[in-house]
């Protein structure tokens, strides 16, 4: 039986990283960056697809584990009836070449271990070839990858797997490396694991002082900014949406899909979370990284981009992965990157405008930007669009798409007004007035009091909830209180919020998901908005509780199967709850700064 989703956690050193299981394995390893193909994919098949077990030959052994402080670094306390001995599991920061270490340390007595590496290449399709370096090290080589496995256990190979066993007694260490080079060139030169621990102990501890977080959810904040900071690409300022891909919305469903990539929907949300958190480092190299992704016609815009700013992300499918938990189809790449969402464009928007307010520098290129895709969509805001959700049905004239169209000329409209920057502020005026009309006319249903999913609709989605903080309407306006009414009749779950009913909609798949987490984050924020604090607090700690035993969160949650669902851990998840914190604790609230309202206590 595989572990479940929330079992595992992150490792990684901000160009990729892995997921390390509750028993000691690593079953999914993307090198040199997050979207490379992975050389261990077991996590999406079975042990012989990459795997790599280091864990007590006991298998009665009592597990914990934790995190080393505020840092990335991950310690699994194996007790069994000899003894007691942690793995203690890092990616040091990148040097010449990405490092797996996984060091076996002795507390008390004597622990007997076994370590079992099942190295792959291709998500799990290429066995390498294995043999002996120089210095004693194993070489794997297969095409254009080589990895270079150092230890001082003795390793032998049997049935396609590289085996070892060994004890370690209190006060001791056994270290493992795992290095990756380009197949062509030189083996990559030894380092020091020890040396290699202090460092990477420094560089996190270092960077998560840097915080300005405090109060009751402190913890939460800074380990959910660590998990935004690990999925965070350092050469490019790209933050990926998720480590994993194909791990299913719901159990045995096809709903499966890459998330290895960055969205340009996560873009306002994550810019906030990071200045509201002091990194502002962090946030202008996302904002840079937003505008060289986006740099060219306006039509040419996509929903999603590769970590480096790439537009072709072609899906396929690995038909020899029988996926998780039989979860198929397993994908690769993701065709939703070339819809057509109206939503991008008011997303980008506003990114650029809330980076102009926190003071983000090069914003003379970021209005070149920004006009001419404003003037974009005054020309095509009317058309139907994909959606927030990317549907994979029919187009349609979804609500919140062309309030996305209505925050853009917005926005261009304020930046005149506010910042003096040259525009077309009477056309954008003028334009900005007809889409509210329509969406008002024609987005809203008078008889529930609520606004509804798409034009002429009956059903809802969980988007809606944005509006009062995207300023399209107030908190207090009784078409948004309704809105938030309709919504929690309509999308809880066990107290949870659905993104939309899957059971009562067409989007182009079977019916069946479970509760988006970011959408439940959106309804704490709108309960803030509304002043139902109480009702927000209760909601936030409900969420709270779905953290993994290292307070990691996936994409979603299955309120019947008590189980989280989704690619894993999923940065849209870990910035609905620094902002929802945010908008609970303090005096800069995040839907306040997006709506530009007076913060309220």
């Amino acid at each position: 039986m595989p572990l479940k989703i929330e079992d595992y956690a992150l490792i990684g050193d901000c160009e990729a990283c892995a997921l390390v299981g509750l028993d000691g394995s690593i079953d999914w390893l993307c090198w040199p960056r997050f979207d490379s193909d992975a050389c261990f994919a077991a996590l999406l098949g079975t042990p012989d697809n990459g795997r790599w077990l280091i864990a007590p030959t006991d298998a009665a052994a009592t597990v914990t584990r934790r995190y080393r402080g505020d840092t990335l670094i991950l310690e699994t306390r194996f007790e069994t009836a000899g003894g007691v001995a942690t793995v203690i599991d890092f990616m040091p920061p990148r040097g010449k070449n990405p490092e797996l270490v996984r060091i076996v340390r002795g507390d008390r007595g004597r622990v007997a271990f076994r370590s079992e590496l099942a190295l792959r290449f291709g998500y799990g399709a290429v066995t390498p070839w294995m043999t002996r370096a120089d210095g004693g090290a194993h070489r794997a080589i297969a095409g254009p990858d080589m990895v270079i496995l150092r230890t001082p256990v003795g390793i032998r190979g049997e049935e396609l797997h590289s085996r070892g066993e060994f004890i370690v007694a209190e006060g001791e260490t056994t270290p493992f490396t795992l290095s990756w080079a380009p197949s062509h060139t030189a083996p990559p030169q030894a380092i020091s694991p020890r040396q290699a621990l202090a460092e990477t102990e420094q560089f996190w501890s270092e960077w998560s002082a840097r915080a300005e977080v405090k109060g009751r959810w402190s913890e939460a904040v800074r380990r959910s900014l660590i998990t935004l900071k690990a999925l965070t690409h350092g050469p490019t300022g790209g933050v990926i949406a998720a480590a994993t891909t194909s791990l299913p919305e719901q159990i045995g469903g096809p709903r499966n899909w890459d998330y290895r990539y960055c969205w340009i929907r996560d873009a306002t949300l994550t810019l906030l979370a990071l200045m509201n958190a002091g990194y502002y480092d962090e946030a202008q190299a996302w904002r840079d990284w937003l505008l060289r992704a986006v740099a060219g016609s306006p039509e040419d815009m996509h929903i999603m981009y590769g970590v480096a700013g790439e537009r072709r992300l072609s899906e396929w499918e690995l038909d020899w992965l029988p996926g998780y938990e039989g979860s198929k189809p397993v994908r690769i790449g993701n065709a939703a990157h070339a819809q057509f969402q109206l939503d991008v464009y008011g997303e980008l928007a506003d990114s650029l405008h809330q980076a102009r307010r926190g003071g983000l520098t090069g914003n003379e290129a970021a209005w070149r930007v920004e006009r001419a895709l404003t003037d974009h969509v005054c020309r095509v805001w009317d058309q139907p669009d994909d959606g927030i959700w990317e549907d994979r049905a029919e187009r349609k004239h979804y609500t919140f798409s062309k309030v996305m169209a209505w925050v853009a000329v917005d926005r261009a409209v304020k930046a005149v007004e506010n910042y003096g920057l040259p525009g077309d502020a009477d056309r954008w005026r003028d334009v900005r007035e007809v889409i509210r009309d329509r969406i008002l006319e024609r987005g809203f249903d008078p008889v529930r009091n609520t606004f509804v999913r798409d034009f002429g609709g009956g059903t809802l989605d969980a988007s809606l909830l944005l509006l009062a903080e995207l300023g399209f309407v107030a908190p207090d306006d009784p078409r948004f209180v309704g809105t938030v009414a309709a919504v929690e009749q309509d999308l809880l779950r066990d107290g949870f919020v659905m993104r939309y009913d899957t059971e009562r909609i067409d989007d182009g798949l079977p019916p069946g998901e479970g509760a988006f987490l970011a959408c439940s984050f959106w309804l704490v924020n709108a309960y803030v908005l509304l002043g139902r604090k109480a009702d927000a607090e209760v909601l936030f700690e409900r969420l709270l509780a779905l953290r993994n035993d290292v307070g990691l969160l996936a994409e979603e949650y299955d309120p019947r199967a008590g189980r989280l669902v989704g690619n894993f851990p999923q940065a849209f998840s870990h910035i609905g709850l620094i902002n929802a914190a945010f908008n609970l604790g303090r005096g800069d609230r995040p839907s306040e700064q997006r709506a530009e309202l007076q913060a309220s206590e």
